[in-house]
């Protein structure tokens, strides 16, 4: 047998409209909020989409060796397409990249 608990509520403390007071200077709209301007990309989301939908998840792994692979053959159109995709799966794996190309490791 499922045994469940829920928490009651405080209702001086969840309270919309002192909830609207406190935080009226925070936007309600949504945002991308990981800083990259790549996101509003559209061809760039449609590749990774289609990526995603290729390679499900290791989409960023995969990404990331058609980097270093365009990286190594010279060809740097590739490398930032493909550095970009990498990027908005995994910014940190993309970090590491791009640091990686750029020391020449």
């Amino acid at each position: 047998m499922t045994i469940r608990f829920v928490a009651a509520r405080n209702k001086t403390i969840y309270n919309p409209v002192i909830t609207r007071s406190m935080y009226a200077s925070a936007s309600m709209l949504a945002t991308n909020d990981n800083g990259l301007d790549a996101a509003n990309d559209d061809s760039l989301l449609a590749g990774a989409l289609h990526h995603f939908a290729k390679h499900g998840l290791s989409a960023a792994q995969r990404a990331r060796d058609e980097a270093l692979t365009a990286h190594a053959a010279g060809d740097e159109e590739s490398y930032d397409w493909w550095l970009s995709v990498c990027r908005m799966f995994d910014w940190r794996m993309a970090d590491a990249v791009a640091t990686r190309t750029a020391t020449g490791t």
